[in-house]
């Protein structure tokens, strides 16, 4: 396992957290834009709110939950901290996971079949049952990765719940 210098974990932990912030920022992002088309009444802005979230579901999310996932094993990796040595890594990783199934996947599928709703001409496609399922996964999707990435923020900042309990270890003290 390779060691990092301070100033090479300061660099790649700073990496991990602009990131870090670039997918909560995203995430609000896709919030106020979802509000916004919930309560417009002109077309053109509606039709706009959508074309955003799915422009940026298509890079920004992809990108920023990469990057993230990437930066945050090498941390565990390179340091100390391990992948499996705390639970509070173990949470986080079961929410990175979640966050991974909810932004580059899910954001991108849910925000393309809604572009397709409501580039439908008249906007018909907004008045079928299946855009309105869309827009219920859409919004779950997003309230879930802001809970998520705030949990994430949460519990790398007071590291809850120490270190695992290795059973070989115990077995060998008794």
């Amino acid at each position: 396992m390779k060691k990092m210098t301070v100033k090479q974990r300061k660099w790649l932990l700073t990496l991990h957290l602009l990131f870090s912030a670039v997918m909560l920022g995203t995430a609000v992002i896709f919030l106020f834009l979802s509000i916004t088309a919930a309560v417009t009444e002109d077309e053109g802005v509606f039709r706009a709110c959508y074309s955003i979230m799915h422009m940026l579901s298509e890079k920004t999310v992809r990108v920023s939950t990469i990057a993230t996932l990437v930066t945050g094993i090498m941390l565990s990796v390179w340091t100390p901290w391990g992948l499996f040595k705390y639970y509070w890594i173990i949470v986080k990783e079961i929410l990175t996971l979640l966050l991974v199934i909810l932004g580059p996947v899910g954001m991108y599928f849910w925000t393309l079949q809604a572009v397709q709703y409501v580039s439908e001409p008249g906007m018909q496609g907004i008045l079928s049952p299946e855009f309105t399922v869309n827009n219920v996964q859409l919004w779950t999707g997003i309230i879930l990765q802001i809970v998520s990435l705030a949990g994430l923020f949460i519990i790398s900042v007071f590291k809850p719940w120490g270190a695992r309990r290795d059973k070989a270890r115990l077995h060998v003290k008794r």
